[in-house]
C-alpha cells in the first residue's frame, strides 16, 4: 500500500510519535544537576552577572537571590534592567537586587561600572560574565574595537580584571565566564580585536569571540592559583534567548520554529553556569570547561593551548592599558 504526504501526517501514528518524541527531546535537555535541589545558601555573599535584564543572565541572578546573596544586575538598559529587578525581588522574595548599568561593548562604561561597584561593595564572592551577543553587525567602538570583540570578550576581560583585587579580598570567590560549543569553530588572528581579517557570515565572528573566552579563563585560572579564586568557562547550551536579535528575521524564525522542539528554555540555559558559581561540586575546581549537562569536558584543542592562551591573556592586557 503506498502512502502520500496527506495520509502520513493525518494517521493518528503520527500524532503519537511526534508527541513522544517531542517528550524525548526535552528528557534529554534536562541537567544531571539540578539548581533546586543544591541547597548551598548564600548570605552574606555577593554576586554579580552581567547581562541580566533577560534570558539566561536573569535566571542565574533569580537563582542567586533565591539563595539569599546580595545581587548586582549588570544591565544596559536602565528600564530593562529595572524591571528585572523588580520581577526577581518579586519571585525570590529577596529585596537585596539592584542595578548598576555596563555596557561591555564599552571600556569607558565598563570602568565607570568597577568604580562604581569598587566604591559601594566591600566584597563579591561570584562573578559570571554572561552578557554577550551573537551576530552583530559589522562596527568598530569608539575605542577602536571591533564591536563583537569588545562586547564579548575584552570589556568581560577588562571588568573582571578591575574586580579581582576585590574577589580576591572576598575568597573563596569563582568568576564564569559563558563561552560556546562553537568556540570549536573559532580562530586566533590577534587582528580581528580591530576588526580586520574577519568574515562575517553568520556567527563567525561571535565563534572567535567564544574561543578567546576559554583561553582566558585558563590563563586567569593559571594566574590565580593559591589566590582561592577560581576561574572557569562552559556552554550554557542553544538556547531560546534574545541572543539571535540581531540576525535577519528569517532567520530568527526558523530558530524559534526548531527550538520549540530541540532547546534549551533560558532557565534550563542557566543551569551550567549556576553549576560552576554554586555547586558543592565545583568547589575548588578552576581552569576548566564545562557544558551544558554540567559535565567536565574538553574544549577544541586550540582551547587548550597554553601558550596561545598566555598570548590572548596579554595581548587583551596590552590592549586595555593603552585605553586607560
Amino acid at each position: 500500500m503506498e502512502w502520500n504526504c496527506v495520509q502520513i501526517f493525518s494517521h493518528p501514528a503520527w500524532a503519537i510519535s511526534t508527541f513522544i518524541l517531542f517528550f524525548i527531546i526535552k528528557a534529554q535537555q534536562k541537567s544531571a544537576w539540578n539548581p533546586r535541589k543544591c541547597k548551598v545558601q548564600l548570605k552574606g555573599k555577593t554576586a554579580i552577572v552581567t547581562g541580566a535584564n533577560t534570558g539566561i543572565g536573569k535566571f542565574i541572578a533569580l537563582d542567586l537571590a533565591r539563595r539569599d546573596a546580595r545581587v548586582i544586575l549588570g544591565c544596559r538598559s536602565a528600564a530593562r534592567g529595572a524591571a528585572a529587578m523588580r520581577e526577581i525581588r518579586q519571585r525570590s522574595g529577596n529585596p537585596n537586587v539592584h542595578v548598576r548599568l555596563v555596557d561591555t561593548s564599552s571600556l569607558s562604561s565598563v570602568r565607570e561600572f568597577c568604580q562604581a561597584v569598587l566604591a559601594e561593595e566591600d566584597r563579591l564572592d561570584i562573578l559570571v560574565n554572561n552578557a554577550g551577543a551573537s551576530g552583530l553587525p559589522r562596527g568598530i567602538t569608539p575605542e577602536g574595537l571591533e564591536v563583537s570583540f569588545a562586547t564579548n570578550h575584552v570589556g568581560p576581560f577588562l571588568l573582571t580584571h578591575l574586580l579581582l583585587d576585590l574577589m580576591k579580598h572576598s575568597a573563596p570567590a569563582r568568576i564564569v565566564n559563558v563561552s560556546s560549543f562553537n568556540h570549536r569553530k573559532g580562530k586566533v588572528d590577534f587582528s580581528h580585536f580591530k576588526g580586520e581579517n574577519l568574515t562575517y557570515i553568520l556567527d563567525s565572528v561571535y565563534n572567535h569571540t567564544k574561543l578567546h573566552n576559554i583561553l582566558w579563563t585558563n590563563e586567569l585560572a593559571r594566574r590565580l592559583q593559591g589566590t582561592g579564586v577560581t576561574a572557569n568557562s562552559l556552554h550554557p547550551g542553544v538556547v531560546m534567548t534574545e541572543m539571535m536579535r540581531h540576525y535577519h528575521w528569517l532567520i530568527r524564525l526558523v530558530f524559534r520554529m526548531v527550538g520549540i522542539f530541540f532547546f534549551k528554555s533560558a532557565e534550563q540555559g542557566a543551569v551550567s553556569s549556576l553549576y560552576c558559581a554554586v555547586a558543592e561540586e565545583t568547589e575548588g575546581i578552576t581552569g576548566k570547561y564545562f557544558d551544558s549537562n554540567c559535565s567536565l569536558v574538553l574544549p577544541s584543542p586550540l582551547a587548550r593551548d597554553p601558550v596561545l592562551a598566555a598570548k590572548s591573556f596579554e595581548y587583551c592586557e596590552r590592549l586595555v592599558a593603552a585605553k586607560l
